[in-house]
């Protein structure tokens, strides 16, 4: 059996009762960094075996896990923060256990965008989540793409990329839409900016960024 764990993308109060009570019940953890991961184990007193689960490795441990599954493990899979699958290895373990059919749980909890977005008061009934943007090959397509998108746009982005890609939002758009740049949610340092595309520029270029980042943007009208 395979159950999705997720964990606090800052504030470790955010930990849900369930998701401490599988984690220290499971045979082992899946983990996208054990050094990041076993921090979290040591705060919530779990001592489980924690085993390396990430993109440069999952599809040469894939069939492994399976192998601990279809063997009667149940089997934790983590990130470092948030839900597992989202911009985050999982997809192809999930998927893998779909075909052999192995049991699956997905525990609800923390993720990101979802607090970024209700917090932008831009529109939430329709949005498109795109994840992180190509860094080279396919982003102006996909700018140019999205400059055509009417529902609200959610990326996820990196702080030494972030004033590059609010520039590149004015290009490709044509027009100066609304956004909200959401730093650092959940910790002390929490941070939502809101205003048109020009006017945050402006303000990260003068103060550079620092910490994990959600871009929200106002969809064409």
């Amino acid at each position: 059996m395979l159950i999705l764990v997720p964990t606090p993308i800052g504030n470790l109060e955010d930990m849900t009762y369930r998701a401490v009570r599988v984690l220290s019940e499971v045979d082992g953890i899946l983990a996208e960094d054990t050094r990041q991961t076993s921090k979290l184990l040591k705060h919530y007193e779990i001592s489980k075996p924690v085993s390396a689960f990430h993109q440069h490795n999952e599809h040469k441990a894939l069939h492994r896990m399976i192998e601990r599954m279809q063997g009667g493990e149940t089997l934790a899979l983590v990130s470092d923060a948030g839900t597992p699958g989202i911009s985050d290895p999982g997809f192809l373990l999930v998927r893998e256990c779909i075909k052999n059919d192995i049991k699956i749980e997905t525990l609800p909890g923390a993720t990101a965008f979802v607090p970024a977005l209700v917090n932008s008061g831009l529109p939430c009934d329709r949005f498109v989540f795109e994840g992180f943007l190509p860094h080279k090959k396919g982003r102006q397509t996909k700018l140019k793409l999205l400059a055509q998108e009417e529902r609200t746009i959610v990326l996820y982005e990196s702080p030494h990329r972030l004033v590059k890609t609010l520039g590149q939002l004015i290009e490709f758009f044509e027009e100066d839409r609304t956004v909200c740049v959401s730093r650092e949610l959940t910790k002390v340092y929490e941070e939502n900016r809101r205003g048109k595309c020009s006017e945050v520029l402006k303000h990260y270029e003068e103060h550079p960024p620092k910490g994990e980042i959600v871009l929200i943007i106002e969809g064409r009208s």
